[in-house]
This record gives C-alpha cells, structure tokens and sequence, in this order.
C-alpha cells in the first residue's frame, strides 16, 4: 500500500475551536496536512484520507513554537462550514 501526504490552507475569517484544543484560536490562515493510503482499483489510481493535521498558530502569526496537532476531519469541515456561514 502507498501512502502520500497532501497539504492545503484552511481560510477562519472567525476564530474557531476543534475539539482537543485548549481554547479557539484566532482568525488566520491555518496549513492543513492530509495523510492519505491508496486503494486498489482495476480503473484508476485512488486515495483515501486517513488522517488529517492543523498546524497552529495561524499562517504568518508571530509565535516561536509550531505544533502539529492530529484532528477529525468531520470537525474541521463542521468549523469550515460555521465559519462561512457566519
């Protein structure tokens, strides 16, 4: 089996909380990395998300520690979701 890592932005034009967090954080920019495995298929090559990483704090917010912090990714498209209908 073949895995693979993905990254993407997450875009919170409101502060957020996911569960595990400590308290919400602020708006920003967050980078979002997807580890994915692929799937034998007899058509095409495909890929199944099998976890899913924040890291915090936000894209170019000031801070002299990064962490990498394992999320549901149910809960982070459930915030995605609240924040653009906020």
């Amino acid at each position: 089996m073949t895995s693979r890592t993905t990254q993407t932005v997450a875009c919170f034009s409101h502060p957020f909380l996911l569960p595990g967090f400590d308290g919400p954080q602020p708006t920003g920019n967050y980078r979002v990395d997807y580890d994915e495995e692929s799937i034998d298929s007899a058509s095409r090559l495909v890929w199944r998300r099998v976890g899913a990483f924040i890291f915090l704090p936000a894209i170019g917010a000031r801070g002299t520690m990064q962490q990498m912090v394992p999320i549901n990714l149910a809960d982070l498209d459930a915030a995605l979701e609240k924040d653009q209908q906020s």
